[in-house]
């Protein structure tokens, strides 16, 4: 009895993390979209996490709120890509649920410590108390737990994060890096049309630097297709293209097809 007492009262797992230490990858959707109906159709897709798009996202905390609540009926892990390196925001967003917080246009070892630290609990970091609803999503020892459950996971996509790398890489609970291959192309190519060597070249940096050091490196991806290939490339996380690009690309083929 006592045994099963203890299992019950363990944290829900977070499977980008167990899927990672078992050497696996990770294929992560990507909800641009303020529905919590398809929230939590992506959830049931096969995809082993969700990120719900604050950044470029069509929504606010309000529809994230309810879109975590969707996911949490599914077996996909929740995350969040807030707009901003903005900590008041990280905190709530985790109190609201999300597993993980990818944070665009991180540049430097201070901008990653100030991620880090807003993800962590004292005396790892500075994180408020006031889990909310990441107690009932995680569970009773949620408090306990969420320093080694949550992921801080940097979004590298400037000229200057990739000149900076092996400094940001240093930060001290750096638990993924995300490379935004688009916004990595508009600098150091000056375009996002294809091709893009430099940026190419950059993201197979970061790639070789990350893995080197034991962490791991997801991507953005325009399909399934690019996701294969930046698999076989070594990223461990793969976004194979968001649910409003899935949706018009779909909607578009079947009108093809019904012409």
């Amino acid at each position: 009895f006592a045994t099963k007492l203890r299992k019950s009262k363990l944290m829900r797992p977070n499977t980008i993390r167990t899927r990672l230490a078992a050497s696996q990858v990770v294929v992560n959707g990507w909800l641009s979209i303020g529905s919590s109906y398809s929230a939590e159709g992506v959830g049931h897709s096969g995809v082993h996490a969700v990120t719900v798009d604050l950044q470029h996202g069509m929504l606010d905390f309000s529809d994230a709120l309810v879109m975590l609540q969707a996911l949490s009926a599914t077996p996909a892990t929740p995350m969040v890509r807030v707009p901003d390196l903005d900590p008041a925001k990280i905190m709530h967003l985790l109190d609201a649920g999300a597993y993980g917080i990818i944070c665009p246009m991180i540049s430097t070892p201070e901008q990653t410590k100030t991620l880090v630290d807003a993800c962590r609990y004292p005396p790892h970091g500075n994180r408020s108390f006031g889990p909310s609803r990441g107690l009932l999503y995680g569970g009773p020892d949620y408090v306990a737990q969420a320093n080694e459950t949550v992921m801080a996971i940097p979004m590298i996509e400037t000229a200057e994060a990739v000149d900076r790398i092996e400094e940001i890489l240093d930060v001290d609970g750096v638990d993924m890096v995300y490379l935004g291959p688009n916004d990595m192309a508009f600098a150091l190519d000056g375009h996002v049309g294809h091709p893009r060597p430099k940026s190419e070249a950059a993201l197979l940096h970061v790639l070789k630097a990350a893995t080197r050091r034991g962490i791991p490196v997801g991507i953005f991806c325009g399909s399934g297709e690019e996701a294969r290939t930046r698999i076989e490339q070594g990223f461990r996380l793969v976004t194979p293209g968001n649910d409003f690009a899935h949706l018009t690309r779909s909607m578009r083929a079947a009108v093809q097809i019904a012409l």
